[in-house]
């Protein structure tokens, strides 16, 4: 049987991972947008695509569901970004309407899937489709570790002058200004980045890590990034689809682990089949736990203002 991955989102991020999806062809794909003709018309240019590109994966746009069922893997990307004068609270409303609906649409035609969240404010928008969609915790995902660690391994590239391939990058924590990079786990061919690296120019890459994404919408003015953000989310689907047990890191539901209960958190975890299979604790120095902490608590926040 072939295997399906709905990606609920047409705009950059969304469209950007169903073109990944098909041209590694790891499976066919409904793309779902609200916009009449919008999904229907970049899902169609996508597959023509697949005449030149040499990929035969199936991809369809949709403004309904019912073409979804018996997904795999969702892909949630829908969601509106920040605009100005509007207030974190703000987004958080709005895009917990958002998923709120497209979860409970996906899951009425598919039970048995993984759903992996994109939509900011990201732990949060987590909890809203574990809520939602009533599936186990290990089945809801965030996509969070792999962008902001992919970020700090380019800076390190950038500052070292080395390929990408040869550094690794941790960082823990929520998905924004209170994430949590971690240079004793960084590594470049295995030797920690503290040992390569004067300090100054490690806390360097560690704020420009923070503010990531920050820095692309500012170069963008109005937009924000989507070619890392998708090409993480993917490297989700295929250790998911592939039962490859990849140890990532990524926004997971905590229930003890690293002193946190009951909330999404970006930590190391293995990812298969089952989704996430395991949580990997690092040891911390207490700097680093309270760092956490401060995140973990950031995330709480939010989880207090969430109405579902």
């Amino acid at each position: 049987m072939r295997r399906k991955v709905t990606v609920i989102g047409a705009g950059n991020v969304g469209a950007t991972a169903a073109q990944r999806i098909v041209e590694k062809e790891l499976a066919d794909v409904v793309l779902v947008d609200v916009v009449d003709g919008v999904p229907q018309g970049k899902g169609l240019d996508m597959f023509q695509s697949g005449a030149v590109e040499g990929f035969d994966m199936r991809i369809v746009g949709s403004n309904g569901y019912e073409e979804t069922a018996g997904s795999d893997i969702c892909v949630m990307t829908a969601g509106l970004a920040r605009k100005p004068g509007m207030s974190r609270d703000d987004l958080l409303k709005k895009n917990e309407e958002i998923v709120r609906e497209c979860i409970a649409q996906v899951t009425r035609h598919s039970r048995d899937l993984t759903i992996i969240v994109v939509t900011n404010p990201l732990d949060a928008m987590c909890e809203v489709a574990r809520r939602v969609s009533g599936l186990p915790k290990n089945k809801v995902i965030g996509m969070a570790g792999i962008l902001d660690s992919a970020r700090m391994r380019a800076f390190i590239s950038m500052e070292m002058n080395i390929a990408m391939s040869n550094i690794h990058a941790t960082v823990l924590g929520g998905h924004g200004d209170t994430m949590v990079p971690l240079p004793r786990y960084s590594t470049v061919a295995g030797v920690p980045i503290t040992e390569l690296l004067t300090p100054e120019r490690v806390e360097a890459i560690v704020k420009r890590t923070a503010n990531g994404g920050a820095e692309i919408v500012n170069f963008l003015k109005t937009g924000s990034a989507y070619y890392a953000p998708s090409a993480a989310a993917i490297e989700m689907v295929d250790a998911i689809l592939c039962d490859k047990r990849k140890i990532l890191p990524c926004a997971a539901y905590l229930e003890g682990e690293y002193g946190i209960n009951g909330l999404y958190v970006g930590v190391p975890v293995v990812i298969g089949k089952n989704g996430v299979e395991r949580v990997i604790e690092l040891n911390l120095t207490p700097e680093e736990s309270a760092a956490l902490k401060k995140s973990a608590d950031s995330v709480a926040e939010l989880f207090t203002k969430l109405t579902c």
